[in-house]
């Protein structure tokens, strides 16, 4: 039954449709064909030194930069989790050694006090080293965030721009109106450079086009990037400062202001690092 309706339709087709529908066909392939042998050429062009390419050099410089950006935050974050572990195996010998102090403790009646005391400091030592962790650990992620997804997806778009065939059509258009412009001022010539002339008006418009967005989506990340650093600096800064300064409370205060979440706090009479 269907091959039955598609040999009627095909059989109602005029002499002309058929005609139109393998013109329209026919130009297809001679504008592919055409784009292709410019592009062909230019690339050829390029590699032999004849010809030249375009470069932004000002969004060159700003790609760069981005690179180099990326390549010293993932040494930050490198450094930063080594901290992170370090501190980690710093904690776990913290409290084992309370509980060693505390155990003694029961057992030295002669020195039961100073076991406790030096027991009593390991264990609040170890939980603000937790709410420390807490703090380096939050850190880790936002940079991390940052760098694998943020300027990740901006390199993704810069290596769209990078090996988008816009630059390379705009420059084929653009060599061959050139040549145009300096050919004879024929008639055949006129005509062929204003064709030139359209064409390269319409492949720099999707260039300039692509290298706006670019341009815009690295601007967006710039100002993204110093937002989200100014905030975990100065979480970083000030839940550093509070735990060597052995100020528990500013401690506690920092994770509360950045909504970090920190161990059960401590309790202890006197600042963490002046028990006797």
């Amino acid at each position: 039954m269907d091959t039955a309706n598609t040999t009627s339709r095909i059989s109602n087709l005029t002499f002309q449709d058929v005609q139109q529908a393998a013109a329209v066909k026919a130009e297809t392939i001679k504008t592919w064909s055409v784009k292709t042998y410019k592009c062909t050429k230019q690339i050829l062009s390029e590699k032999l030194g004849r010809g030249t390419k375009t470069v932004d050099l000002e969004l060159e410089a700003k790609i760069e930069i981005l690179r180099d950006t990326k390549r010293k935050y993932e040494n930050l974050l490198a450094l930063a989790r080594a901290l992170a572990t370090h501190f980690s195996n710093i904690i776990q010998t913290q409290k084992v050694l309370g509980e060693a102090f505390a155990e003694l403790s029961a057992k030295s009646q002669e020195l039961q006090e100073e076991f406790r005391y030096n027991s009593e400091t390991q264990h609040v030592l170890s939980k603000n080293g937790e709410n420390l962790l807490a703090a380096v650990n939050f850190f880790i992620s936002g940079v991390t965030t940052l760098c694998s997804k943020t300027m990740e997806d901006s390199l993704i778009t810069v290596k769209r721009y990078e090996a988008s065939i816009h630059r390379l059509e705009f420059d084929a258009y653009r060599s061959e109106l050139e040549a145009l412009n300096l050919a004879p001022r024929t008639e055949a010539n006129i005509m062929k450079q204003a064709v030139a002339q359209g064409a390269f008006n319409s492949h720099k418009a999707n260039y300039d086009k692509l290298r706006s967005d670019v341009d815009v989506k690295l601007q967006f990340l710039d100002e993204n990037r110093v937002k989200v650093m100014q905030k975990q600096l100065l979480l970083f800064h000030n839940a550093i400062s509070a735990y060597f300064a052995g100020n528990q409370q500013e401690l506690e205060s920092t994770l509360k202001q950045f909504n970090v979440k920190g161990s059960t706090p401590a309790i202890a009479s006197q600042s963490w690092l002046e028990k006797e």
